[in-house]
């Protein structure tokens, strides 16, 4: 980076060094190529040499979008600094305003400048026209350039929208995930193929389109199938989820689940149609469902793989499924299962005919806890396991933080906590997950004592494992074991002391010393290992063969 010097973080500087010290925050989306990384970080530099400033740290969001902090690592890095203390420097440069964000409530933007300030940093905007000094006229004008930068994105926005609205009304594809039997074709603007995409691939000029096909043989089979087992057969989701899986048929190498049968039922894809706009997410806020008279079509746009007259009998069963019941009459039915059943529980209530879903109580009352209390029925027996993983996910999310503090006082290391799940990326390539192992009953005196860990579809980096004891109530140990452990067994890993000294896994009894192994893991792994150098062959060629009396052979 342009004039980046790397200074190792908490060095003790006198306060008239530290005042030439600066960080610089560089952000881009998709936005123009004025905006690149390369051009922002040459004019803070000459920003920078024009007021005798070193730069010497750099907080870096690539492809990130500025509406919202969420999902901007580098911004909440440099904030977290800033509040830590940990900040060795007095300037944060930044190319323009649009560049700090275009958070579309102002105030928002103006907030996370006030934090550097109350911590005695100031914010500079090197490629604008005005200084940052708290002035009349540059408080006016930085927030017209906000309110600007809101603006922008939201007009950009409703032309994006617009434009994807005329394009998916001619028939081609407009972003989003692919359903079963369906594949991803890529056209210029004469309709001549350009050959297929495949998964995480797009398209590669703004004048080629994206439209759909058919997938293979077997695939359209299997979707023509569903279709008969539901409205011919009339078999239930779980029934036909239940087929699909015992003859191994895997959805995009996924099992099959009652959601994704759903959805293909509900697909308009299969009759030909080409279905947009059916929910809207305005400018990274919660995604809402639009009417149907505002969906966009295109109609005849695919090759259709299902019946019309049986997907329309498809969606009538459907809408016919979906009854109206009011609370009341939610919880009556409920308490006569209660009554009958003696107690309640998941699979009871999922089981029971007549009745909603357990997910669906849920989801209306807020918790399957709270419609428990709404009936007088104490449910602590059966919902101990729900404190019990609310506080282990308080106990990983801890873990996480500290490891992600103690690699931070490390020179050339950048661990960002994940919010999503309890773990940190590492230099923005190396994950670490932290998992919780219960351990199970044994089913016999002579059993070696199991573990068993959730790990859901991560297969990279590796995985920290909090071991509990035999009561399952506190940390026996830690393992760290690489994500791909088990990965042919499904989401769950099952450990035993037998499985783990053969594969060599780490061990250590105490958070400390997991910090240390990670340290000392995470340093092995940045020594490149000397390539060896290239053997000359000193292999003679091979001549001639000889003649008795020692001359060539011609």
């Amino acid at each position: 980076m342009v004039n980046a010097l790397v200074i190792r973080r908490n060095t003790q500087l006198e306060k008239a060094q530290r005042a030439l010290r600066a960080a610089q925050y560089v952000r881009m989306s998709t936005d123009f190529q004025r905006y690149s990384i390369q051009n922002q970080a040459a004019a803070i530099a000459a920003y920078a040499q024009q007021r005798n400033l070193t730069i010497v740290r750099t907080y870096l969001d690539e492809g990130r979008s500025g509406l919202r902090i969420n999902g901007r690592p580098g911004l909440i890095e440099l904030l977290e600094d800033v509040q830590s203390g940990h900040a060795d420097f007095d300037h944060i440069l930044v190319y323009d305003v649009s560049r700090w964000g275009r958070f579309q409530d102002v105030d928002e933007s103006a907030h996370h400048e006030f934090v550097c300030k109350r911590n005695g940093i100031k914010v500079a905007y090197c490629a604008e026209q005005f200084d940052n000094d708290g002035s009349l006229l540059s408080s006016v004008v930085k927030n017209i350039k906000r309110v600007m930068a809101a603006e922008y994105s939201r007009e950009l926005g409703v032309k994006v929208h617009t434009g994807h609205c005329r394009i998916a009304g001619l028939g081609y594809r407009v972003g989003g995930p692919l359903t079963f039997g369906l594949r991803r074709e890529m056209v210029d603007e004469k309709q001549r193929s350009k050959g297929k995409l495949a998964k995480g691939e797009r398209k590669a000029l703004q004048t080629d389109r994206v439209r759909l096909q058919p997938g293979s043989d077997e695939e359209t089979a299997v979707v023509r199938w569903i279709f008969h087992q539901f409205v011919v057969e009339r078999k239930s989701y779980s029934q036909i989820t239940r087929e699909l899986n015992r003859a191994k048929i895997t959805n995009q190498g996924r099992p099959w689940t009652g959601p994704m049968i759903r959805i293909i039922l509900l697909n308009e894809n299969y009759i030909g149609n080409i279905v947009y706009n059916r929910t809207t997410r305005s400018l990274g806020q919660k995604q809402m469902s639009n009417p149907q008279e505002r969906w966009v079509r295109g109609l005849a746009a695919i090759a259709p793989i299902v019946d019309p007259s049986i997907f329309a009998r498809a969606q009538k069963l459907i809408a016919e499924r979906r009854v109206q019941i009011p609370e009341n009459q939610m919880l009556l039915r409920l308490r006569t299962t209660l009554h009958r059943k003696g107690k309640l529980s998941w699979t009871i209530i999922n089981n029971t005919p007549g009745l909603p879903s357990a997910g669906t109580y849920a989801d209306h009352f807020g918790s399957l806890r709270k419609v428990y209390a709404l009936l007088g029925y104490d449910p602590s027996r059966h919902c101990d396991w729900i404190d019990a993983r609310v506080f282990w996910s308080d106990v990983l999310a801890k873990h996480a933080t500290q490891l992600a503090e103690a690699l931070k006082m490390e020179p050339g290391i950048k661990a960002i906590v994940e919010q999503s799940r309890a773990g940190l990326m590492v230099n923005g390539k190396f994950k670490i997950t932290f998992l919780v192992a219960r351990r199970l009953s044994k089913r016999g005196p002579n059993e070696s004592p199991h573990w068993r860990a959730y790990r859901g579809e991560i297969s990279a980096g590796v995985l920290v494992v909090l071991r509990l004891n035999e009561l399952n109530k506190a940390v026996k140990d830690y393992l760290v074991i690489p994500a791909s452990w088990g990965t042919g067994t499904g989401a769950w890993v099952t450990l035993s002391d037998t499985t783990l000294a053969r594969e060599k896994a780490m061990h250590v009894d105490s958070l400390d010393g997991l910090i240390r192994a990670i340290k000392t893991r995470l340093s092995a792994s940045n020594h490149v290992a000397p390539t060896k150098p290239k053997l000359k062959n000193t292999r003679r060629k091979r001549g001639r063969p000889k003649t008795k009396n020692g001359r060539a052979r011609h």
